[in-house]
């Protein structure tokens, strides 16, 4: 099944819909997300992308990203993708969006409009292999050197997104309410 982006302008209107890979070939601005879910003990659920991914394979990321599909609400496709690759689903809430433009290895650019999603959950995700390779919870701090010392083992939106999404969980407190 061909799977299509929603195609936006520099203030996140639509103005049309294009096939995922060819957006992605041609460099389109297009929409996206970012879900960070965090746990009791204030750690972030990290997701390896799966190797058979067509960009980024095997580098880490948050807990779920992917696009809405068009007609579909942004939040309402973080929830469904969250359900197809970590195998649960909670509530979380949108704090920000960025854009961003990168160029990968395999001639692929990334260029989105990426609106990010905090929750919390204690819940054990049940990956769904063909998405995701692997995950763990990974301290804040411990994290932010890792990213320091080698951020080519993770993923771009994730590293650009995750100095904002550190400052917002430190300064809000999240309540558990798993789905």
């Amino acid at each position: 099944m061909e799977e299509f982006v929603i195609l936006v302008d520099e203030n996140d209107h639509e103005i049309g819909k294009m096939e995922k890979l060819q957006a992605h070939v041609e460099a389109k601005l297009h929409r996206a997300f970012s879900v960070f879910i965090f746990n009791s003990r204030g750690e972030l659920l990290l997701q390896q992308r799966a190797f058979t991914k067509y960009h980024t394979p095997g580098l880490w990321t948050n807990t779920c990203c992917s696009h809405p599909r068009p007609g579909e609400a942004t939040a309402d496709a973080a929830h469904r993708r969250m359900v197809e690759e970590m195998g649960f689903d909670c509530d979380f809430e949108e704090v920000f969006s960025f854009m961003y433009k990168a160029r990968f290895t395999n001639e692929l650019t990334e260029h989105e409009i990426d609106h990010v999603f905090i929750g919390f959950s204690d819940t054990q995700p049940v990956i769904n292999p063909t998405e995701v390779q692997d995950y763990h919870y990974a301290n804040m701090n411990v994290l932010a050197k890792e990213i320091k010392d080698s951020p080519e083992n993770f993923t771009i939106w994730f590293r650009i997104a995750f100095d904002r999404v550190r400052e917002y969980f430190e300064k809000h407190p999240l309540k558990p309410q798993t789905k």
